[in-house]
């Protein structure tokens, strides 16, 4: 069978699904699956097949998890998914982030969820269990939610060692497991504490999107609430890396995502400010640091003839695995665009769709 590759795109109505040859030069559309409710996350699972979750919510039926072996034509909602106890007192309004575990561990599955917690399955995500030493945490009763609520929505695993791993949590911080999630510890020293007033000082920090470098283990770059930032050392102290993100006196590389390709080549999309939160000048501009250099450097007005004063939402971009390596994200005006060049010339791909919440990709087959 020829290999495919596939865009997964969660909105607020839904979940469409782009698809590709490998040269990925034109794009068939289908969707919208599971219409009318919200998908956080999506997640393509080539291990069972071209498996796809979706983590769905909606107003009047809460949040659930959702699994097709279809290619997204049906859909079974998943009995055992992620649950708080009763007694916890937490409640489940969202599921943000579904990933693979470690490539030893090729039945596991995580999901991060609001209000923020971490949950785990052993059985290909049929059954479900809280890792509650996060949840439990001596610092916990000084956990802020963001202005989206106080979410889990990365999970990061070590390729080196399954059992350390990195969650990010807004308007909380970073906590890292060298257990597998026995234990978990604040991993916030360098980054700037948000004036919640709230006594720990361990937390209180929003934290956008992490990613890990993909050639060191023990370097992670942050999209922040002030800035943007990079850890040598797996998370113990963060500085700092924004030469060329500010050009105006006073500017604050405000924004959501951040991306890292597979070469390296670090990406961002700068917004005008925490309060106006879309694109500066009306400019759809993407900044990317190549993996030699020091500096951003703005390399592709995607839509150099319209001003597009839009956002894009902390997991609305991704890159792919391929050579050369394609470089998608998605609008809050519902538009996604794709390039192949490592940023600089880029292709809206077919539909409008509502507000897109996640971009994910698939190498699949057909």
């Amino acid at each position: 069978m020829a290999k495919r590759v596939q865009l997964l795109v969660g909105t607020n109505k839904g979940v469409f699904i782009y698809s590709s040859t490998m040269e990925r030069r034109s794009w068939s559309l289908k969707g919208p699956f599971l219409p009318g409710w919200e998908a956080y996350s999506v997640l393509g699972d080539t291990r069972n097949g071209n498996r796809l979750y979706a983590g769905t919510s909606h107003a009047a039926y809460g949040a659930t998890l959702r699994m097709s072996d279809n290619g997204g034509e049906t859909w079974d909602q998943i009995g055992d998914g992620p649950a708080y106890q009763i007694e916890s007192g937490f409640k489940l309004n969202r599921i943000w982030q579904i990933v693979q575990g470690h490539a030893t561990e090729p039945d596991t599955l995580f999901a991060g969820v609001e209000e923020a917690g971490i949950f785990v399955s052993r059985d290909n995500g049929r059954f479900w269990q809280e890792l509650d030493a996060l949840t439990k945490h001596p610092t916990r009763p000084d956990w802020f939610p963001g202005a989206g609520g106080m979410c889990l929505h990365t999970i990061l695993i070590d390729p080196r060692n399954a059992k350390r791993m990195w969650v990010g949590i807004s308007a909380v911080g970073v906590f890292r497991t060298l257990d597998g999630g026995s234990s978990w510890s604040p991993c916030n020293n360098g980054l700037n504490r948000v004036p919640t007033g709230q006594p720990d000082e361990r937390v209180g920090y929003c934290v956008h999107k992490i990613v890990l470098d993909p050639a060191n283990s023990d370097i992670l770059y942050m999209q922040e609430h002030s800035g943007v930032f990079k850890s040598a050392d797996g998370g113990d102290s963060w500085y700092p890396i924004e030469e060329g993100l500010t050009l105006r006196e006073g500017d604050m590389p405000f924004g959501f995502p951040i991306a890292v390709a597979p070469t390296g080549d670090l990406f961002v999309i700068p917004l005008e400010s925490s309060e106006q939160r879309s694109m500066r000048d009306g400019k759809l501009l993407v900044y990317r640091m190549a993996a030699s250099e020091q500096s951003w450097k703005p390399i592709g007005d995607v839509l150099p003839e319209e001003e597009r004063h839009v956002s894009v939402l902390r997991d609305a971009m991704t890159v792919d695995s391929l050579e050369p390596y394609g470089l998608y994200f998605g609008t809050t005006s519902g538009e996604v665009y794709c390039s192949l060049d490592r940023g600089e010339n880029w292709e809206r791909l077919p539909g409008q769709f509502s507000r897109i919440l996640t971009v994910k990709t698939l190498i699949g087959e057909d």
